[in-house]
């Protein structure tokens, strides 16, 4: 293991640096392998241009007959491309010709160059075109150990780029010749294709193990690493005694106060059942007491949710506007859940967050592309919030709560319901009707009544335990006496 952190050389990419425990380790050769477009040359080119930004000097080789300035126009597009550093901190030649002459040659002149420019970091751009130019492994074998030998004896870091999947380079000399391999790939996920990264290799260094995320934009190249691999700050507390409520004096009676400080709870429902505007209450009774609230909708603009809840007399545009109550719409997009929950996390951590609502879990849940990984996401999500000091609350919509549909003990999300509240629909003399039930609450005391709840212009109200029917949870309800509910409390 690395001990220093001055031992190795930032990559000048942080989410790169995540990926191998903290940048390149010093005086070694990494290889990037992948199959033509997935973003080899792009990863490197900014590793080599944020490197020279610092004033390290770099070398860039290509060995192809390909014109530099080709290069250069495809990379003049990023962000990270600064044309006043060509020439100066960031020096191209083509080793195209001294690599037709033979090993010892291209050895020399690359070695020659990283002292005379006293290069800290030397990129060749295409190492299967010099094993297609010589046609001889034992010759590229040699030159890569000696090229490796002379970097280190100058202090300089190697970044190679080849054309191979994985599994054919780990065949070949170069893999074992190298101190790291970088794999990225492009795969197949129904109608789209999803980016990978995995640092298959580092010598002495801890680094992140398995695939993840990768992204390509104007900014050049990102990773987001698994969220259950992230190392976490896990300290081992007890749990507290406070209550976060709703607002609403009946339903918060029904658990003792609310629910319990830094828990995660899974709001289920029908459609239309009235799930979202519970979960606007929760965050805006928090705001109103100084927690800072944050809220995920899947589905709705701010706009659209400060609507809905004035039209039942929450107003909550005071609060946006104080800066307490933080309102968030996540379009139907793309978006993979690891750069999903980074992005809530960074807004969780940088306006201090202490409630937070996601509404529409189904959504996050289908946004992990894995299945085997849904239930280990979401753990590691809750662990997460749990340490930053957040209390959650994740709605999901159920279309019914009778057999399977009432079971979620096999389900990922289950994880996340450390509290179960049940909303669902019910026919009775011909009317529709509106019931709730606590049907978990971990380690806390709470009321077991089921109960008929309203919602008018007048708000949110949570009637008197439901003593006139039976079988309400089993969707065929039975009249008992000749209502249902009962006074307001």
């Amino acid at each position: 293991m690395q001990s220093s952190k001055s031992s190795l050389f930032p990559s000048g990419i942080p989410s790169f640096d995540a990926l191998l425990g903290g940048g390149i380790p010093q005086r070694q050769a990494l290889i990037v392998t992948g199959t033509p477009g997935c973003g080899k040359t792009v990863l490197c080119s900014q590793v080599a241009f944020e490197a020279a930004a610092r004033g390290i000097p770099v070398v860039m080789a290509t060995v192809t007959s390909e014109p530099h300035d080709k290069l250069m126009g495809a990379l003049s597009g990023f962000d990270f491309f600064q044309p006043e550093l060509l020439g100066e901190k960031l020096f191209v030649i083509s080793a195209y010709s001294a690599l037709k002459r033979g090993p010892k040659e291209a050895r020399d002149l690359l070695l020659q160059t990283v002292r005379e420019r006293g290069a800290g970091l030397l990129f060749i751009d295409g190492l299967r075109s010099i094993r297609d130019l010589w046609m001889d492994e034992a010759r590229l074998r040699e030159f890569l150990y000696e090229l490796g030998i002379g970097l280190s004896a100058s202090n300089c870091v190697g970044l190679f780029t080849t054309e191979y999947p994985l599994e054919r380079l780990m065949a070949l000399p170069e893999a074992t010749t190298v101190d790291g391999i970088v794999s990225l790939s492009v795969m197949p996920h129904g109608s789209r294709r999803v980016r990978r990264v995995e640092v298959v290799k580092l010598r002495g260094q801890n680094h992140l193990v398995g695939e993840h995320v990768m992204l390509i934009n104007k900014t050049g190249v990102e990773f987001v690493p698994r969220l259950e691999a992230t190392p976490l700050d896990f300290h081992d507390e007890p749990p507290t005694l406070e209550r976060k409520g709703f607002g609403l004096p009946e339903l918060d009676a029904l658990m003792h106060g609310g629910l319990p400080e830094l828990s995660t709870t899974m709001l289920a429902g029908s459609m239309g059942i009235g799930k979202t505007l519970l979960a606007t209450h929760f965050a805006a009774d928090g705001a109103r007491k100084g927690e800072k609230a944050l809220f995920i909708s899947f589905f709705d603009s701010p706009a659209m949710l400060m609507a809905r809840a004035k039209r039942v007399g929450l107003d909550v545009a005071a609060l946006r506007g104080d800066g307490l109550l933080t309102l968030q719409h996540v379009p139907p997009m793309e978006v993979e859940a690891d750069v999903l929950v980074q992005d809530i996390l960074r807004k969780v951590e940088t306006l201090g967050v202490k409630r937070l609502v996601l509404d529409g879990l189904s959504d996050l849940e289908l946004s992990i592309l894995d299945p085997i990984r849904r239930r280990t996401f979401l753990a590691s999500l809750a662990m997460r919030l749990r340490m930053m000091g957040v209390t959650s609350v994740f709605t999901r919509e159920v279309p019914k709560i009778v057999g399977t549909e009432l079971d979620f003990s096999d389900a990922p999300v289950a994880i996340l319901g450390e509290n179960l509240l049940l909303l669902r629909y019910v026919e009775l003399h011909g009317q529709m009707h509106r019931i709730l039930s606590v049907l978990k609450m971990r380690d806390s005391k709470y009321v077991t009544d089921l109960r008929e709840f309203q919602i008018n212009d007048t708000g949110v109200k949570v009637l008197a335990p439901l003593r006139s029917a039976a079988g309400l949870l089993t969707g065929q309800a039975r009249p008992i006496g000749t209502t249902v509910g009962g006074s307001h409390e």
